[in-house]
């Protein structure tokens, strides 16, 4: 049998395809409803799918002919069995377009309140393109009780979890000697260096020393030898590549030295060349890339990208407090597997830090979405 796919905007504009393609003797396969265009399921249209076939014994050319003909001829002759046949055909037909489209009218509510969710969550449009079609294909499996009883929070945390497993999630544990932060201005460096320094010494009881190379604001050098005095440990200032060079040699034998370098405008390739003009950016050096979750995603990236030659060995998110938008983390993560090594919430030392870890990040986000239920 010869099966053949006809498209329209409705169901006798659709049989009219058949009937002039395939003549009298199509046999009616399947037919439903498709949604044609359309934004993540916003304004779309439906048009009517048929397939129909037609018998190999047929001859497909004569048929198509000899209707042709008739059509210029004459008046088409029924025969009574003919049309009570089509008329079946046609009553099949629209139970099933019903059937159908009562699946996707029934799953729109749903499907578009977690669509909207994540969108607003700012999720990247490249991840819900998969995501929001595999979540509805789970709804669709289930029936009406399943899917009331059904934990869809977890279904979504695994979607993600499964999604983010290239990244690596966690903290530093000394498996370098030097921890370089970088990252644009305002982020909050010397604040999450005072953090790792704290608890380095303080509850890992780790011989540790700063070093900062941001010298284009007076106060955070005031800032971080203040931390340094309270912590009882040694600050060095590097206002050259010959000062950073002597520090690192001064503080060969501490178990973990941490350096503060400058924020600047790092979508801007030169600060980074400035940056590693003093830097020695060395296999010995770890380097953390510091950035803000009040930052647009796209920013982020950019960054990141600009940073990557150096290299980067982990991101650390800051300022989870100051916003209820988690989507850019998630991007990060996903789309450039990026390796996440620490989320701070606060200003105070060393408290408002933790380790990253998949499965709490995507629960911060998704418990945004019970807290506006």
């Amino acid at each position: 049998m010869k099966v053949k796919k006809y498209t329209a905007q409705n169901l006798p504009e659709a049989m009219k395809l058949v009937r002039a393609d395939l003549g009298s003797g199509a046999v009616i396969l399947n037919t439903r409803e498709v949604q044609v265009g359309g934004f993540f399921g916003f304004f779309t249209k439906k048009n009517v799918e048929i397939f129909a076939g037609l018998d190999q014994d047929v001859d497909y050319q004569q048929t198509k002919n000899q209707n042709k003909n008739s059509v210029r001829n004459q008046q088409p002759e029924f025969k009574e069995e003919d049309l009570t046949m089509e008329i079946r055909q046609l009553k099949k037909m629209v139970h099933t377009l019903t059937v159908q489209s009562k699946t996707p009218e029934d799953t729109a509510p749903f499907i578009k309140e977690w669509e909207a969710f994540l969108v607003n969550q700012e999720v990247d449009s490249t991840i819900l393109e998969e995501l929001i079609p595999s979540l509805s294909t789970k709804y669709e499996s289930l029936d009406e009780i399943e899917r009331d009883s059904y934990d869809w929070n977890t279904w979504i945390s695994s979607y993600l979890s499964a999604r983010m497993a290239k990244s690596e999630f966690g903290g530093f544990h000394y498996e370098s000697k030097f921890l370089n932060l970088i990252g644009p201005t305002g982020v909050g460096k010397t604040t999450t260096i005072a953090k790792i320094g704290a608890k380095a010494v303080l509850k890992d009881g780790k011989k540790v020393a700063f070093i900062t190379t941001d010298t284009y604001r007076i106060a955070a050098i005031d800032q971080l030898k203040t931390y340094a005095e309270i912590l009882n440990i040694p600050c060095e200032v590097a206002y050259t590549a010959d000062d950073f060079k002597k520090a690192k040699e001064k503080f060969e034998d501490y178990d973990l030295v941490l350096v503060d370098s400058a924020g600047r405008n790092f979508l801007n390739r030169f600060y980074i060349e400035e940056l590693q003009r003093i830097i020695h950016f060395d296999k010995d050096m770890k380097n953390y890339l510091v950035l803000s979750l009040t930052s647009k995603y796209r920013d982020m990236e950019t960054i990141y990208s600009q940073f990557k030659s150096l290299p980067v060995h982990k991101v650390i998110f800051t300022k989870k407090d100051e916003t209820k938008t988690y989507g850019s983390l998630l991007n990060l993560a996903i789309l450039n597997s990026v390796p996440v090594g620490y989320v701070t919430n606060g200003q105070n030392v060393p408290d408002d830090m933790f380790e990253a870890d998949a499965d709490e990040l995507i629960q911060t986000l998704l418990k945004e979405k019970t807290h506006h239920a």
